[in-house]
């Protein structure tokens, strides 16, 4: 069985203390747990994606990158890339990076969100996700397996 840790970097005022930390503080917290996530001997640590309301992940590359630096052996999973609001050309190149300042740690796990109003944040319409998310998945698929794609 693996054991993994998710976030998705939640920026709320504590429950008990009503204190909102930074985004930094928070982005901090999040490594931290990370890095204590590898030293318990879990198998992986996965950042999801969120483009509205009191999150701060909505670059999980770079959070996953921190993570990458700070860390040696967990997976460092997506939970997940939201493909269809997103260039897939720059999520190739993205993830292809940081795959390589892994050295190979990196399961990019792909859907279409369920976050409501995301679609319009990227001036999409969202009655197309379905047919945006085949497209972009596709083309994604062709980045990483072809060598010139146009």
């Amino acid at each position: 069985m693996k054991f993994q840790v998710l976030s998705l970097i939640s920026h709320s005022p504590h429950p008990l203390t009503g204190e909102l930390p930074s985004a930094a503080e928070r982005f901090e917290d999040v490594v931290e747990v990370g890095v204590e996530t590898e030293r318990l001997g879990y198998d992986a640590y996965a950042v999801g994606e969120r483009h509205a309301g009191a999150f701060l992940s909505s670059s999980p590359t770079v959070v996953l990158g921190a993570l990458a630096a700070r860390t040696s052996r967990i997976r460092l999973l997506t939970g997940v890339t939201v493909v269809a609001i997103l260039d897939p050309v720059r999520v190739a190149e993205d993830y292809a990076t940081l795959d390589q300042l892994s050295r190979g740690r990196v399961e990019l796990v792909i859907g279409k969100g369920a976050e409501a109003g995301h679609f319009d944040l990227f001036g999409l319409d969202e009655a197309r996700q379905w047919d945006l998310q085949k497209e972009k998945y596709e083309l994604l698929r062709r980045l990483w397996r072809e060598e010139n794609v146009d």
